[in-house]
């Protein structure tokens, strides 16, 4: 029985670090924040292999994070939460300003330019991958540090 069962924890040790080498996360990055902000963002690249989707975030620099967009109601821009992010096999989603984000709400101290901070990804079939962000200069439209990988 003992041997059956070992051989079960190491499939399942196998399984598990295959679906986290199905996602790629790269350029993750955030705009600096002015001391006083109390919201910040954070953005990443993504692709994976197989159908998968991001479904939270977290970071130890923020009370709470959420994964919004941007979409037009009555001819007005607005953010919003959403659920997830569909990853399709294949095809990179870049998270952007303007786009789909990762929005940190509740910083507990301002992001400063240079300074990186951890991020958690959770993945409804990969779970979690946690990455390092790089802030940014404010105002920043997209990541200096291009090609910047954190895990394929």
């Amino acid at each position: 029985m003992r041997p059956l069962l070992a051989a079960f924890a190491v499939l399942l040790l196998a399984a598990g670090s295959a679906a986290a080498d199905e996602i790629s996360i790269e350029q993750a990055w955030a705009r600096a924040t002015p001391g006083g902000a109390k919201n910040g963002a954070a953005y990443v690249t993504l692709e994976s292999t197989v159908p998968d989707a991001l479904v939270a975030a977290s970071s130890p620099v923020a009370d709470k994070v959420e994964i919004h967009t941007h979409a037009q109601e009555g001819g007005v821009m607005k953010m919003m939460q959403i659920k997830e992010v569909p990853l399709d096999p294949g095809k990179k989603l870049v998270m952007k300003p303007g786009a789909e984000h990762i929005m940190l709400i509740g910083l507990k101290r301002p992001l400063a330019e240079g300074e990186t901070f951890p991020l958690t990804l959770t993945f409804r079939k990969a779970g979690k991958r946690e990455v390092e962000v790089r802030v940014e200069k404010p105002g920043a439209s997209e990541p200096s540090m291009h090609g910047m990988k954190h895990g394929s």
